[in-house]
């Protein structure tokens, strides 16, 4: 199913995995942030806001994402995959507030972030133009989101190619086993829509969404993996290629994937697969 991004406004989920959040240096951002429980993840945050003007900064304004190339940001040295599930889901609005989120399709994101001091908002290592960030072409139909659905048997894989060579760079993991998922994260989902505030690394998303004039489509990113130790401690080049998977466990084994990348042969409609190349 092919989806047309431009036309929905984007998100992404901070701190959705246990452990991501310390092993990209951003733990401390969210130190004074507030949850309802332990394990809630931090904040929902803007990736692409069309329309963005006055209400929204103009840099969420511009289309960020690319099927297969990731453009390095000038001035920036410390660039990171971040493999993701994403969701494109329909809002249903009521009175300037989202009453519902029907996830719809699923598919693999890469998240891909600055490492930057200093940043006081999310979404300021996130979109720096066009070109960094990706969503794949081959988005998967959601026949239930909750444990009896497609999405339970999927796995999260990502992986760092270069010269020639494939790391594994996030850990391979099961979408089930993500902090918030399902009718929990909806309802999250729905809350933050309605009521984050602008404060700390935060954003009000609902102002966002009004100056968008109240999409009828979003799209999730629904948070990254934890890093594996090369994957923690390299960095994106020149010339390397990101690639983030999404396959079900009952039809795939890890080696698979593995070797599905090395030979460029990750073809079935039932994988979800994102490879993009990075140029300066």
């Amino acid at each position: 199913m092919k989806i047309d991004l431009q036309k929905m406004a984007t998100f992404g989920v901070a701190g959705n995995f246990t452990g991501h959040l310390e092993q990209a240096g951003e733990a401390t951002d969210f130190t004074k942030v507030v949850t309802k429980d332990a394990k809630a993840p931090k904040a929902v945050f803007p990736t692409f806001i069309p329309g963005a003007d006055s209400v929204t900064p103009k840099f969420l304004g511009i289309f960020p994402f690319d099927p297969n190339t990731i453009i390095f940001p000038q001035g920036e040295t410390k660039l990171q995959i971040e493999p993701e599930c994403a969701i494109v889901c329909d809002l249903t609005w009521v009175d300037g507030k989202v009453t519902k989120v029907e996830p719809k399709v699923f598919g693999a994101s890469n998240d891909c972030s600055i490492r930057k001091v200093g940043a006081k908002k999310i979404s300021e290592k996130k979109n720096w133009g066009k070109s960094s960030k990706g969503f794949s072409d081959n988005a998967i139909a959601i026949d239930s989101f909750d444990e009896k659905g497609i999405l339970n048997k999927y796995r999260i894989a990502s992986f760092l190619v270069r010269d020639g060579v494939v790391h594994p760079y996030g850990e391979d993991s099961a979408v089930r086993d993500y902090s918030y998922i399902y009718a929990q994260l909806i309802d999250w989902l729905i809350e933050k829509f309605n009521g984050q505030l602008n404060e700390g690394p935060a954003e009000d998303i609902n102002s966002y969404l009004k100056e968008a004039n109240y999409p009828t489509q979003v799209m999730v990113s629904i948070g990254a993996t934890r890093y594996t130790d090369y994957g923690e401690h390299n960095f994106l080049q020149n010339g390397d290629k990101a690639v983030v998977v999404v396959y079900p466990e009952d039809k795939y084994s890890q080696e698979d994937i593995i070797k599905g990348v090395e030979n460029n042969s990750l073809n079935d409609e039932i994988v979800s697969v994102l490879s993009q190349t990075v140029v300066l």
